[in-house]
């Protein structure tokens, strides 16, 4: 497994991860470092670990009763078992597959995590959910309908509107679970090039089932096989020049 990280900050880093839930083995011997301000891309077939991967970051795994991970788990070299989870989780924000507004207005989902870390200044609570609107690519157009139920937008602005969720916690890092797989082309499209803009201040790691779209979105791409990784490297290498049999069956469509 080739890992380039020459000049270029590490965030987070995974040594010798292995994860189980109960006897069953899902994740055995992970290792990968995801660079700063780049996005990472999972790919693989169904059922291959990539998004219990991906909830090892925030640690959201801990809520699952029976699941035992080892390993060195590290976010800005220092261990995600020293940060309290909820501190690591507003720094490390998630978006998942299906969008998941709160039954608010759209203001209030915006400022939902501002307030419970105690923000409760009109002012600036409308300030942060302006700039994570504009960040999210969706100030535009929900600005004159700020206290209209989240509920009411279209499937691409919601998920447009959870990543303004994460965005007003002020996270170093954004993941997002295959967050493109319920939305129409258009808004699939939309997301890919926010993900380009948000780049320039996240660090972002994404599970995707399409390879095109790893290919258009990322500069890493780590290839998962029953809860291994098989290839890790620049999303340009690993598509044009795999080193592994089975990365190279799975990108042609011999395999998956």
């Amino acid at each position: 497994m080739k890992n380039d990280s020459t000049n270029t900050e590490i965030v987070f880093s995974a040594r010798h991860i292995n994860l189980s839930y109960g006897s069953k083995q899902v994740l055995k011997d992970v290792n990968i470092d995801i660079h700063n301000k780049k996005v990472t891309a999972f790919i693989g077939p169904s059922g291959c670990g990539k998004s219990t991967f991906l909830r090892c970051f925030n640690r959201l795994n801990d809520l699952i009763p029976d699941c035992h991970i080892d390993g060195q788990l590290t976010y800005c070299q220092k261990s995600i078992y020293d940060y309290d989870s909820i501190a690591l989780r507003s720094q490390i924000g998630m978006v998942f597959q299906n969008p998941n507004p709160f039954p608010l207005s759209i203001f209030d989902n915006v400022a939902y995590g501002p307030r419970c870390q105690g923000i409760k200044n009109r002012n600036l609570l409308e300030q942060i959910v302006i700039n994570a609107l504009k960040k999210a690519a969706l100030y535009e157009e929900v600005k004159s309908r700020l206290k209209s139920s989240a509920l009411s937008l279209s499937g691409g602005q919601q998920q447009r509107l959870c990543i303004a969720r994460a965005i007003a916690m002020e996270p170093e890092i954004i993941l997002m679970d295959e967050p493109t797989s319920a939305l129409d082309p258009i808004a699939t499209l939309k997301i890919e090039k926010l993900i380009e803009e948000l780049k320039k201040d996240y660090s972002i790691v994404i599970v995707t089932h399409n390879m095109q779209q790893a290919t258009r979105i990322s500069d890493y791409t780590a290839f998962f096989v029953l809860g291994e990784i098989i290839e890790f490297n620049k999303t340009t290498e690993l598509f044009s020049h795999p080193t592994k049999k089975k990365t190279e069956d799975y990108i042609t469509g011999r395999f998956g």
